[in-house]
């Protein structure tokens, strides 16, 4: 695990990378107030095609807000940055929540990008009421595993009250259903079973909306589908991505029924749990103390952890 930065006008995107073969890499751009260890479990699957980059953006995972407040497309812009300031041929594109927000809107305007990953896409047009979006989103986190619960409410502490609620109006009022349809890149769209933050007529009506997509639900998942049941998303977003060219619209919303049930909750052993605990430590006080190095040791001793407890 690397971390560098990319430069943007009073901050910076931090930028945590897997692994440095290959041409083809992964972005992948995180929800509303979390940051990239969402992706920590999805990422060291990601390899096959070159370096996974998974981003933390300005006001989220520790770094700095800018002082104006970023709009989505002010985000999708510095997501376009990060790809052309690592050189990045035609990297796959992947969003969850208000990243699939970012991603559609980086899409809609770069048109050489031909692969896309949007998962648990956000708003609803008829839901954008911030009480709806609030019960849609405790149905959906009662279904998470308790990882995910830690880590969400960690994030949300560590972005703070002010600039959540600075974001939140932008992406409710964000028009996805205007971006869709100018995207030109072949898009795989992925909802868990309990997503009722991305409840399975809207994801069908994404499907609509784009012009070349291919739509799966994860039986037993909820919104953060990519962490509970990395192993089955990584194998769509590798297989979407052997697609050299689209194969056509298909908005029928396949169900995966061979997935998985989660072990996300399973008890790992001492010796993992341990180091896994020393690991978030690390990374905590390396984002704290606004150090790389640190951030890029914690996160490799969690990942390593991780790997471990789950190959036994």
């Amino acid at each position: 695990m690397t971390v560098t930065r990319v430069a943007a006008d009073d901050t910076y995107v931090r930028v945590n990378s897997v692994g440095t073969e290959g041409k083809r890499p992964f972005i992948l751009v995180p929800g509303i107030g979390v940051s990239s260890t969402y992706f920590e479990k999805l990422a060291p699957h990601l390899n096959e095609f070159g370096p996974v980059h998974a981003l933390d953006l300005p006001g989220f995972g520790g770094v700095p807000h800018p002082a104006k407040t970023l709009t989505i497309e002010g985000y999708a812009a510095l997501v376009g940055k990060v790809i052309d300031e690592l050189e990045l041929e035609d990297p796959i594109v992947v969003g969850h929540s208000m990243g699939s927000q970012v991603v559609s809107d980086l899409l809609s305007r770069r048109p050489e990008l031909t692969t896309a990953v949007l998962i648990g896409p956000v708003v609803h047009p008829s839901e954008r009421r911030i009480l709806t979006q609030a019960i849609r989103f405790l149905q959906a986190a009662w279904h998470e595993p308790l990882t995910v619960k830690v880590l969400a409410i960690s994030s949300y502490v560590l972005c703070g009250p002010k600039w959540f609620s600075r974001i939140l109006p932008r992406m409710m009022d964000f028009p996805i259903e205007d971006r869709l349809p100018l995207v030109k890149a072949h898009t795989l769209v992925i909802r868990g079973e309990f997503d009722s933050v991305a409840p399975r007529d809207w994801v069908r009506k994404v499907g609509e909306l784009l012009s070349s997509s291919r739509l799966w639900e994860i039986p037993g998942a909820a919104h953060s589908v990519m962490y509970a049941h990395a192993e089955e998303v990584a194998r769509l977003c590798v297989e979407h991505a052997r697609e050299t060219v689209a194969v056509g619209d298909d908005d029928i919303l396949h169900v995966m029924h061979d997935a998985d049930d989660p072990d996300d909750d399973a008890t790992p052993s001492l010796p993992d749990a341990a180091k896994a605990l020393a690991g978030r430590v690390t990374e905590t006080v390396g984002v704290l103390t606004d150090d790389d190095e640190k951030i890029a040791k914690g996160k490799s001793t969690t990942a390593e952890a991780i790997a471990h407890s789950q190959d036994d």
